[in-house]
């Protein structure tokens, strides 16, 4: 069966109509709702965050993210930010955005340490972040441009969607993405047997990180919503989960994390992160899904440190052809 994508669906099929009567009747309140709101003007609207209702452009023009489910909203959206933070890994922006989409953005440095300098050079008329990230730069931010946070990222990264695409004025190319990628989880779902098929396979998710222990993940993390999303199960060792994020075990327990299936990333050294001990050792090579070929490595970029819908996109195509190997 051929998979589709709910990309071009989701922005192509957006009308000009659409998207100039989107950009003049936007929805949220705005304290001058008779103005010209095309770009460039000055009419605003009020978006509620984590840190309290933050007035923004309408049609904001040269936008500033700090976070990698930020840098994937906007480019979900359609929107080329002036300016990004990169995530710690060697190719700068996770590879699996397409080049030609991040050429030019500018590096404003390490997602958790951005260049406040460099932020305010770009002349940024927003700023998208969120408070676990970057909470205690706010008042230093919002001098520089209007900044919206979420409270969190990850697991609830389809309502931070939702705020990144108010804030850029986005909401109906918003709504066909979600639609979009509800298509494409039912298409998932159907290709892999049916929804009864489908729960009555197990899966983990196991990443590997240099300087921590083995994280099993659990049911309140990114990679689970789309793993839920299509219908498939978790063991019962995800109940465990601190907070419901990961449960962390040494290679010594390592078997722990069988099930019918199991995914695998890694971040940093593979033998630092105990990645190339623990997948040489009996115990692993002893795990169900092991012997029945069911262990697939994935890209952490994609899986773990993306965030959003174009990951998800991409996320979705590749549990599809694993699991109907």
């Amino acid at each position: 069966m051929t998979l589709r994508s709910f990309r071009p669906r989701a922005l192509a099929a957006v009308s000009l109509t659409t998207v100039a009567a989107l950009t003049l009747g936007a929805c949220g309140s705005s304290d001058d709702s008779g103005s010209d709101s095309a770009p460039g003007s000055d009419a605003t609207r009020t978006v509620k965050t984590a840190m309290g209702d933050v007035k923004v452009k309408k049609a904001p023009q040269r936008v500033v993210v700090l976070d990698t489910a930020e840098l994937d909203s906007a480019l979900t959206l359609g929107v080329k930010p002036v300016g990004a933070t990169h995530a710690d890994v060697t190719s700068g922006f996770l590879n699996y955005l397409p080049k030609d989409q991040v050429a030019g953005i500018e590096d404003v440095g390490q997602m958790m340490t951005p260049n406040l300098e460099a932020i305010a050079g770009l002349k940024p008329d927003l700023i998208l972040t969120s408070k676990i990230r970057h909470g205690d730069k706010y008042a230093e931010l919002s001098k520089i441009a209007p900044t919206v946070m979420t409270e969190n990222t990850g697991y609830p990264w389809k309502e931070n969607f939702q705020v990144h695409a108010e804030a850029l004025g986005k909401e109906a190319e918003a709504k066909m993405v979600a639609d979009g990628y509800a298509d494409h989880v039912a298409d998932v779902t159907k290709a892999l047997g049916g929804k009864e098929k489908v729960a009555a396979t197990e899966v983990n998710m196991v990443r590997f990180v240099e300087g921590a222990d083995i994280r099993i993940y659990g049911k309140k993390n990114y990679i689970a919503t789309i793993l839920a999303d299509v219908g498939l199960v978790r063991p019962a060792i995800t109940d465990k989960a601190k907070d419901g994020f990961s449960y962390d075990v040494s290679p010594e327990k390592i078997d722990l994390a069988d099930a019918d299936v199991v995914f695998h990333s890694t971040y940093g050294d593979p033998k630092k992160s105990k990645e190339t001990e623990t997948t040489g050792s009996g115990l692993w090579k002893n795990m169900d899904a092991v012997k029945n070929g069911k262990v697939f490595a994935v890209d952490d970029q994609l899986w773990i440190q993306g965030i959003g819908y174009t990951a998800a996109d991409k996320i979705l195509g590749e549990l599809h052809k694993s699991l109907t190997k």
